[in-house]
């Protein structure tokens, strides 16, 4: 049985909260700023925040089961829709064959900024889901359990990886420093500022 609205409504509002308070935080020990203030507040739009509400369940993405439901999770369309850090949103079609009819859509390489803001969500996310048993591993754990199967661009998903065998190594604080070198490195003393 499902609990009351009410609970719901309180629920999701404080587990997506918590999750934007994490990743802000480790977006300003990246040098994220910006980022890290305006992230996901999309979820806090009635097409993403209702339909939490009513598919919350406190232990994975509301998403899940909305498409469990439905074959689809309109939530999810919204949300990767509006969120460069999402490597969905940099998926565009492919016209640069001789053949029209051989456009596809392809993966594009993510901004580096959008790709560091993409591993501090994962490792929020982890948190929040993942609970006491959270460890710097279980952002790893995730990506290798094969969940994503969505194509994403090859230098993406390879630094993806690198990044969170890093942080299973190393830790948090150690992989808030190297995404914060890497930020100075390219954007010098822009970081922070939108591209």
């Amino acid at each position: 049985m499902k609990p009351p609205f009410i609970s719901r409504f309180i629920g999701h509002f404080l587990t997506i909260t918590r999750h934007k308070i994490l990743v802000c935080e480790g977006c300003f020990k990246s040098g994220l700023y910006f980022q890290g203030i305006v992230h996901d507040l999309s979820k806090y739009s009635p097409s993403e925040f209702l339909v939490g509400v009513r598919y919350y369940q406190g232990t994975r993405s509301p998403n899940n089961a909305e498409r469990e439901d439905n074959g689809y999770s309109a939530a999810w369309l919204h949300h990767k829709g509006r969120n460069k850090h999402h490597y969905e949103y940099w998926i565009d079609y492919n016209t640069r064959g001789e053949d029209p009819d051989e456009d596809v859509l392809i993966p594009v390489e993510m901004p580096y900024r959008y790709f560091a803001e993409m591993v501090i969500d994962r490792i929020a996310a982890s948190k929040v889901y993942k609970g006491k048993d959270y460890t710097d591993a279980s952002p790893l754990e995730y990506f290798n359990s094969g969940i994503e199967m969505l194509p994403m661009h090859p230098n993406t998903r390879r630094d993806l990886l690198k990044y969170l065998k890093f942080l299973a190594k190393y830790g948090e604080d150690k992989t808030y420093r190297l995404i914060r070198h890497q930020m100075s490195k390219r954007y010098g003393h822009r970081i922070g500022k939108e591209d």
